[in-house]
């Protein structure tokens, strides 16, 4: 049995997995809100009971060194080694969060994956994977001429930059609130959700209602905002939505270009597949094809949406069943494969 986990920012996803006939199968998956543990083993003792497992992987928000690393937006550090010994597990692996979607890309099926352009199907390359959530994640899947290997990275904490008047000033009001430096993650996540809806409300003059100010301080800012802009019942809330839309295309364009992804760019994380009626209205692919001479390469690349919140889960299983296989000789995948 493989432990596979997604630590987020907010929430930590942990999953059992086996092989059947090749493929990973989840047998059990729990999620636990990050903020009320202490760390990671306190969670991982939680979930497994008395339950063994022969290895664990956990995809992670930050660059990982060495098999550590610490969190950016939790206070906790995380040791693959000390993991090991005090979870007893023989095989325990820490990869970046994008890097576990990679992995997790040629594990789903076409189902859990909507096709927002076609482009070019018959290009073949490297591919991007963006995936916005509590954080914005940027990974690389780099083409060897076989297959496509992931490499995490952490653009999503390149320099934000804006493409018109209201994202001029938007960058001006959080400079202001930030006091500092604005990276993409401050607005291509969901509390940049929340700054742009801050911004068409202090700096735009946009009308807030009595009633959705209520909301806003009682509820999660980001589910309302997200419920009444796809419900058209808010102004503000729409154009907040529309602001962040146009802002997510234009970063899922800029890391194609960086990486020349002509093997498609995926688009994950646990926004998109909730936001995807808006994202479908064109506006993302707008803004993401809109780069100028080099808009029709742009245009010639697929893009796909994920639409299985698990696609981290799956990666990370892959990677320790891979990753343990090569360590010990067996193989449970391979075991499984009937012939």
């Amino acid at each position: 049995m493989i432990l596979a986990g997604d630590v987020g920012g907010t929430k930590v996803h942990l999953a059992l997995y086996d092989f059947i006939d090749g493929k990973p199968e989840s047998s059990r998956d729990e999620r636990y809100a990050a903020k009320e543990y202490s760390g990671l083993e306190e969670i991982v003792r939680e979930f497994l009971g008395a339950q063994t497992v022969t290895a664990a992987c956990f995809g992670v928000p930050g660059p990982v060194r060495d098999g550590r690393l610490r969190l950016t937006n939790l206070p906790w550090t995380l040791d693959s080694r000390e993991l090991s010994v005090s979870l007893g597990v023989n095989h325990v692996f820490l990869i970046n969060d994008l890097e576990a979607n990679g992995y997790g890309v040629d594990e789903l099926t076409p189902d859990q994956i909507y096709t927002l352009s076609e482009g070019d199907p018959s290009q073949i390359g490297n591919r991007a994977l963006i995936a916005a959530g509590t954080g914005l994640g940027e990974g690389l899947l780099i083409w060897n001429g076989r297959s496509h290997i992931p490499y995490p990275s952490e653009g999503g904490h390149a320099d934000y930059a804006p493409r018109n008047e209201d994202e001029i000033d938007l960058l001006r009001f959080l400079k202001q609130k930030y006091n500092g430096r604005i990276s993409q993650e401050r607005v291509v996540t969901g509390p940049g959700l929340t700054n742009i809806y801050e911004f068409l409300r202090e700096v735009r003059g946009v009308d807030e209602p009595n009633w959705l100010a209520g909301r806003m301080a009682a509820e999660d800012p980001n589910a309302v905002i997200t419920e009444l802009a796809l419900a058209a019942k808010s102004e503000i809330c729409e154009k907040a939505l529309d602001m962040f839309v146009s802002a997510y295309g234009a970063e899922a364009g800029n890391l194609a270009l960086k990486l020349l992804s002509v093997g498609g760019v995926y688009v994950g994380g646990g926004i998109a597949p909730r936001i995807i009626e808006k994202i479908k209205d064109g506006r993302f692919m707008k803004a993401f094809t809109d780069k100028g001479r080099l808009s029709q390469l742009l245009v010639n690349m697929p893009v796909r949406i994920i639409l299985d919140s698990r696609a981290a889960l799956l990666g990370a299983a892959a990677y320790a069943e891979g990753r343990a296989a090569e360590i010990s000789g067996i193989s449970p995948r391979a075991a499984s494969v009937k012939f």
